[in-house]
Protein backbone atom coordinates (compact mmCIF):
# COMPACT_ATOMS: atom_id res chain seq x y z
CA UNK A 1 0.00 0.00 0.00
CA UNK A 2 2.80 2.64 0.72
CA UNK A 3 4.49 1.53 -2.81
CA UNK A 4 1.30 3.10 -4.04
CA UNK A 5 0.97 6.68 -2.30
CA UNK A 6 4.94 6.83 -2.98
CA UNK A 7 4.13 6.38 -6.49
CA UNK A 8 1.06 8.88 -6.73
CA UNK A 9 4.09 11.62 -5.29
CA UNK A 10 5.96 10.98 -8.66
CA UNK A 11 3.02 11.74 -10.27
CA UNK A 12 3.27 14.46 -13.20
CA UNK A 13 1.19 16.75 -14.96
CA UNK A 14 0.90 15.30 -18.83
CA UNK A 15 2.51 16.89 -21.34
CA UNK A 16 0.27 17.64 -24.57
CA UNK A 17 2.40 17.60 -27.76
CA UNK A 18 1.53 18.25 -31.33
CA UNK A 19 4.68 16.41 -32.50
CA UNK A 20 7.99 16.95 -32.18
CA UNK A 21 8.74 21.54 -33.35
CA UNK A 22 11.60 21.01 -36.41
CA UNK A 23 14.59 21.22 -34.97
CA UNK A 24 16.04 22.99 -37.95
CA UNK A 25 12.97 25.49 -38.10
CA UNK A 26 12.78 26.20 -34.19
CA UNK A 27 16.70 26.78 -34.30
CA UNK A 28 16.72 28.80 -36.80
CA UNK A 29 13.76 31.27 -35.00
CA UNK A 30 15.90 30.57 -31.42
CA UNK A 31 19.22 31.96 -33.19
CA UNK A 32 20.39 28.27 -32.69
CA UNK A 33 20.31 28.98 -28.96
CA UNK A 34 17.89 25.77 -28.05
CA UNK A 35 17.10 22.70 -29.95
CA UNK A 36 14.24 21.74 -28.77
CA UNK A 37 12.58 24.60 -26.99
CA UNK A 38 9.62 24.36 -24.57
CA UNK A 39 6.47 26.83 -24.92
CA UNK A 40 8.19 28.79 -22.70
CA UNK A 41 11.21 29.14 -24.47
CA UNK A 42 8.87 30.16 -27.20
CA UNK A 43 6.25 33.03 -25.35
CA UNK A 44 9.67 34.35 -24.00
CA UNK A 45 11.49 34.33 -27.43
CA UNK A 46 7.74 35.97 -28.72
CA UNK A 47 8.16 38.81 -25.94
CA UNK A 48 11.59 40.10 -26.38
CA UNK A 49 10.98 39.72 -30.37
CA UNK A 50 13.47 38.18 -32.84
CA UNK A 51 15.99 38.69 -35.38
CA UNK A 52 15.29 39.77 -39.05
CA UNK A 53 17.91 37.13 -39.24
CA UNK A 54 16.08 34.55 -37.87
CA UNK A 55 12.86 35.37 -39.92
CA UNK A 56 15.18 35.44 -42.91
CA UNK A 57 16.69 32.42 -42.16
CA UNK A 58 12.90 30.95 -41.46
CA UNK A 59 12.14 32.04 -45.27
CA UNK A 60 14.98 30.79 -46.68
CA UNK A 61 14.46 26.93 -45.18
CA UNK A 62 10.48 27.24 -45.73
CA UNK A 63 11.07 28.54 -49.28
CA UNK A 64 8.59 31.63 -48.52
CA UNK A 65 10.11 34.76 -49.90
CA UNK A 66 10.06 37.95 -47.38
CA UNK A 67 7.20 39.50 -49.16
CA UNK A 68 4.97 36.35 -48.54
CA UNK A 69 6.63 36.67 -45.03
CA UNK A 70 5.61 39.91 -44.37
CA UNK A 71 1.85 39.92 -45.77
CA UNK A 72 1.56 36.57 -43.23
CA UNK A 73 3.18 38.88 -40.42
CA UNK A 74 1.09 41.72 -41.15
CA UNK A 75 3.87 44.03 -41.78
CA UNK A 76 4.91 46.08 -44.80
CA UNK A 77 7.64 44.40 -47.03
CA UNK A 78 9.32 47.80 -47.41
CA UNK A 79 9.33 48.09 -43.19
CA UNK A 80 11.12 44.86 -43.09
CA UNK A 81 13.22 45.33 -45.91
CA UNK A 82 14.30 48.41 -43.80
CA UNK A 83 15.39 46.60 -41.10
CA UNK A 84 19.07 44.86 -40.45
CA UNK A 85 19.46 41.92 -39.96
CA UNK A 86 20.02 42.18 -35.50
CA UNK A 87 16.55 44.44 -35.70
CA UNK A 88 14.26 42.91 -33.59
CA UNK A 89 10.80 42.22 -34.83
CA UNK A 90 7.99 43.47 -32.20
CA UNK A 91 5.85 40.80 -30.23
CA UNK A 92 3.17 40.65 -32.65
CA UNK A 93 4.97 39.80 -35.94
CA UNK A 94 7.22 37.58 -33.90
CA UNK A 95 4.45 35.68 -32.25
CA UNK A 96 2.71 35.05 -35.95
CA UNK A 97 6.38 34.06 -37.29
CA UNK A 98 6.47 31.45 -34.66
CA UNK A 99 3.23 30.30 -35.46
CA UNK A 100 4.10 29.96 -38.85
CA UNK A 101 7.30 27.87 -37.57
CA UNK A 102 4.85 25.62 -35.92
CA UNK A 103 2.49 25.14 -38.60
CA UNK A 104 5.08 24.39 -41.09
CA UNK A 105 6.89 21.64 -38.73
CA UNK A 106 2.84 20.43 -38.57
CA UNK A 107 2.91 20.36 -42.64
CA UNK A 108 6.30 18.42 -42.91
CA UNK A 109 5.36 15.78 -40.15
CA UNK A 110 1.55 15.33 -41.98
CA UNK A 111 2.89 15.30 -45.28
CA UNK A 112 5.93 13.99 -45.22
CA UNK A 113 8.54 16.24 -46.56
CA UNK A 114 9.27 20.42 -46.47
CA UNK A 115 9.09 19.98 -50.65
CA UNK A 116 5.03 18.10 -50.42
CA UNK A 117 3.98 20.58 -47.93
CA UNK A 118 5.66 23.46 -49.96
CA UNK A 119 3.19 22.08 -53.10
CA UNK A 120 0.45 21.50 -50.94
CA UNK A 121 0.42 25.12 -49.14
CA UNK A 122 0.11 26.95 -52.56
CA UNK A 123 -2.63 24.54 -54.91
CA UNK A 124 -6.04 25.36 -53.98
CA UNK A 125 -7.91 23.37 -51.40
CA UNK A 126 -11.93 22.23 -52.04
CA UNK A 127 -11.56 22.25 -48.11
CA UNK A 128 -10.46 25.71 -48.30
CA UNK A 129 -13.28 26.68 -50.53
CA UNK A 130 -10.54 26.43 -53.12
CA UNK A 131 -8.34 28.92 -51.84
CA UNK A 132 -4.47 27.98 -51.80
CA UNK A 133 -3.70 27.76 -48.04
CA UNK A 134 -1.17 30.14 -48.08
CA UNK A 135 -3.99 32.99 -48.96
CA UNK A 136 -5.41 31.84 -45.41
CA UNK A 137 -2.57 32.51 -43.16
CA UNK A 138 -2.45 36.24 -42.77
CA UNK A 139 -5.39 35.63 -40.24
CA UNK A 140 -5.31 33.58 -37.59
CA UNK A 141 -8.69 31.88 -38.51
CA UNK A 142 -6.86 31.17 -41.19
CA UNK A 143 -4.10 29.09 -40.03
CA UNK A 144 -6.49 27.09 -37.80
CA UNK A 145 -8.58 26.16 -40.92
CA UNK A 146 -5.05 25.39 -42.70
CA UNK A 147 -4.13 23.35 -39.04
CA UNK A 148 -7.61 21.48 -39.09
CA UNK A 149 -6.93 20.64 -42.64
CA UNK A 150 -3.98 19.14 -41.92
CA UNK A 151 -5.09 17.15 -39.04
CA UNK A 152 -7.78 15.43 -41.60
CA UNK A 153 -5.61 14.94 -43.80
CA UNK A 154 -3.68 12.63 -41.36
CA UNK A 155 -6.38 10.90 -40.16
CA UNK A 156 -7.52 9.55 -43.53
CA UNK A 157 -10.24 12.26 -43.60
CA UNK A 158 -10.88 13.49 -47.42
CA UNK A 159 -9.90 16.78 -47.73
Amino acid sequence: MKKKVDDLKNAEEPVVTYGVINETLMAAMMGNQHSSPSDFDLIALARKGIPKKSLTALGKQISLTMEEIASILHISDRTLQRYTQDTLVKTEYADRAIALAKLYERGIEVLGTTKAFNSWIRHPNKALNNETPLNLLDTGIGFEMVLQVLGRIEYGVFS
